[in-house]
């Protein structure tokens, strides 16, 4: 690079880092957008620019506390190659399901 494309290039990053930082104010002469619907009144200045509580919801950290063997799904069926379907966990009920390969055309 040429020492004045650099010059250029450095003066442009100074300037856009010295811009001056202010609170949010409304423009003078404007007025306020106007009330909601089903608002009962017209939000301030300080409504519109704080967010919401649903813009950041809390997080759940909720540890499993004790294992449990998944419920038996009715729709775990046997892989279409004519497998078997996959076994049940230990300590849970087996509902048997009894499934027949139909060919087509019969």
């Amino acid at each position: 690079m040429n020492p004045k494309r650099s010059l250029i290039i450095v003066s442009v990053a100074a300037l856009a880092g010295c811009g001056r930082q202010v609170e949010l104010q409304q423009a003078p002469g404007h007025p306020l957008p106007v009330k909601p619907l089903m608002a009962r009144t017209t939000p301030t200045v300080d409504d519109l620019l704080t967010s919401p509580s649903y813009t950041r919801p809390d997080r759940v950290d909720e540890l499993l506390k004790k294992s449990e063997p998944r419920k038996a799904d009715p729709f775990d069926l046997p892989p279409p190659t004519g497998g078997n379907a996959p076994a049940m966990p230990a300590g849970s009920e087996s509902n048997t399901v009894t499934t027949s390969a139909a060919t087509p055309g019969e």
